[in-house]
């Protein structure tokens, strides 16, 4: 847990801006999917919800997902100096306060209250994982995907952190999505901290500016003096404060994994694929999606060399990405565990110079030869975890010095597979350490070029 005090001076909002916060990719979900989700949304204290999705919350209830708020203390210590006013007194009067915070944001009577110690849920992990099953069980059994939403696990308050881990642990065993909202960390880090660098952004419409506004504005306690008297300080300053009145907030965001009966691995690739490629000649609509045809010139844009001498693509599927990389690559190995998507694929390049297609389920099956050039695009997260580390391990001994690793891969979550395209693409960078030569990030997919390390071989 971090020292801090709501007195230091903290980190500036205008540092922050200036760090590139507010170019931060947006949350990998759409309207539509978040309107058909569930959301149980957890404060250690009053105005920890407002301050810290507030905006969320009111853009929840204005698509009509379903939203349940559970508040573990009262917040009675938050002034323990005050000579006006005694804990219990003032426990009533933030949980006066919270509801007309709520009912700001449109969550009048969706809402309950836990009855913990402020200060102490550290040690009520167990009632606080109870709290959120069951919430979860009262939502209707018909909704969509569940998030559980709260505070960060590493913000640096006692009560934020315990409530954070408890949060993650229950989603993590259930099955349920993840979003973590920072308060305090705003103010103690520092932008030289990278963890935010991970995280997303969810934009606030108009409306729900002006909700978090009147909602953050009834938690009258922390915002103004309880009295003149010492103690009775306002606790949120004004440049506290400015932290939440930004156009967006911000989260770390952890998508639902299946129960891990359902997680799939490189080793179910070839039936689940061939399923998939069997029954359609463009499964994914690679040749008439406006998605996907802008996403490969994209790619062919980011390739940093106007041609290499040997290319492999790992996940060719029917290999219309493959057709376009032939133009850049001398050589260009293509390879797919779906032996239906071999043939296609093989029917497609049919003539192509210097291309070749062959059936390998990766890693396992890592073909010979050094390569200027692999391709790794929506494909990463068909491996397991350690699957994928074995990947790179393949790719770090046959990539040439200098060589280009294009990493291109969805950033929704992919039902019955362990990882999504934010995991993939960061588990290649913890892996390899090499240099970046470029990074495309938006809502639906991330783009990236990594370098190996040494200089390449000039002709």
């Amino acid at each position: 847990m971090v020292t801090f005090s709501h007195t230091d001076e903290g980190t500036s909002e205008a540092a922050w801006a200036a760090s590139g916060l507010p170019t931060a990719p947006e949350l990998p979900l759409h309207a539509t999917e978040l309107a058909a989700m569930r959301f149980v949304v957890l404060a250690a204290h009053p105005d920890d919800e407002t301050l810290g999705a507030g905006g969320l919350m009111a853009s929840l209830v204005g698509l009509g997902a379903k939203v349940e708020v559970l508040l573990c203390t009262a917040g009675e210590g938050s002034h323990p100096d005050s000579p006006t006013i005694t804990p219990e007194q003032l426990a009533q009067v933030r949980l006066a306060e919270f509801s007309e915070a709520l009912t700001a944001l449109g969550l009048k009577d969706h809402w309950t209250f836990l009855g913990l110690p402020d200060g102490g849920l550290a040690g009520h992990a167990e009632a606080i994982a109870r709290a959120v099953r069951g919430a979860a069980h009262r939502m209707p059994a018909d909704a969509g995907m569940l998030a559980v939403v709260a505070p960060y696990r590493a913000d640096g308050h006692g009560d934020h952190d315990a409530l954070g881990a408890v949060a993650a642990e229950v989603a993590r065993e259930d099955g349920h999505a993840l979003l973590e909202y920072p308060i305090w960390f705003w103010h103690w880090a520092t932008t030289q901290h990278r963890e935010w660098r991970d995280w997303v952004r969810f934009h606030l419409a108009e409306p729900a500016r002006q909700a978090k506004q009147t909602a953050m504005a009834e938690h009258a306690t922390q915002v103004q003096p309880l009295s003149p008297l010492p103690g009775d300080e306002t606790l949120l300053s004004g440049e506290f404060l400015e932290h939440f009145s930004r156009s967006f907030e911000v989260f770390a965001w952890t998508p639902a994994l299946p129960p891990s009966d359902e997680v799939y691995s490189s080793s179910d690739a070839e039936a689940v694929f061939d399923r998939v490629h069997d029954g359609s000649a463009d499964p994914w609509n690679y040749t008439g999606s406006w998605y996907e045809r802008r996403k490969r010139a994209l790619t062919l844009a980011a390739l940093p060399d106007p041609s290499y001498e040997n290319g492999l693509e790992v996940g060719c599927s029917i290999g219309t990405l493959t057709a376009e990389l032939a133009g850049r690559c001398s050589s260009l190995l293509a390879v797919d565990a779906s032996g239906s998507a071999v043939r296609q694929a093989g029917q497609v390049l049919e003539g192509l110079p210097g291309v070749h297609v062959e059936q390998r389920v990766l890693p396992r099956d890592w073909p010979e030869g050094n390569y200027d050039l692999v391709v790794v695009s929506e494909v990463g997260y068909y491996l397991a975890a350690e699957e994928l580390t074995t990947l790179w391990d393949r790719v770090e001994a046959s990539l040439e010095p200098g060589g280009t690793l294009l990493l291109c891969h969805w950033r929704h979550p992919i039902r019955g597979w362990e990882l999504d395209g934010d995991a993939v693409h960061a588990l290649a960078r913890q892996r390899l350490g090499w240099r970046s030569a470029g990074l495309y990030q938006e809502r639906d997919f991330v783009l990236e070029v990594l370098i190996a390390p040494g200089n390449k071989a000039t002709a």
